[in-house]
């Protein structure tokens, strides 16, 4: 099984990126992915999911309106793009997948995913 979390990198104050979860050896279909953050200093923190199953989609609360969890099934890839980007948004981005489901609701989600992808670096400065 992989999770390949390609698109960090160092983006300006208002500005956008987008990351990928490439994943493999598993049925993508049944499962859910989801992105988590850590920034430095800080406990990794839920952003949004999606299951694959029936297309849900979660955002936790102070998540929503600037991120967007998007998945192409053909691809076995999910996407999150990022709008309005702030230096608090400086972090590593996890992709996570799991069988059960997502777990996620609008202030909580669950950390206990069957994988983890190994992350990927974003920095937003100037």
């Amino acid at each position: 099984v992989q999770l390949v979390e390609p698109g960090g990198g160092l983006v300006q104050p208002g500005g956008s990126l987008r990351l990928s979860c490439a994943a493999s050896g598993f049925t993508f279909d049944d499962y859910a992915i989801a992105w988590f953050r850590q920034a430095p200093g800080k406990e990794r923190e839920g952003i949004s999911c999606i299951d694959n199953s029936d297309s849900s989609t979660y955002y936790v609360d102070s998540m929503k309106g600037r991120f967007t969890i998007s998945s192409d099934n053909a691809k076995n890839t999910v996407y999150l793009q990022m709008n309005s980007l702030r230096p608090e948004d400086t972090a590593a981005y996890y992709c996570a997948a799991d069988r059960i489901g997502c777990g996620f609701g609008s202030g909580w989600w669950r950390y206990d995913y069957e994988y983890w992808g190994q992350g990927t670096q974003v920095t937003v400065s100037s």
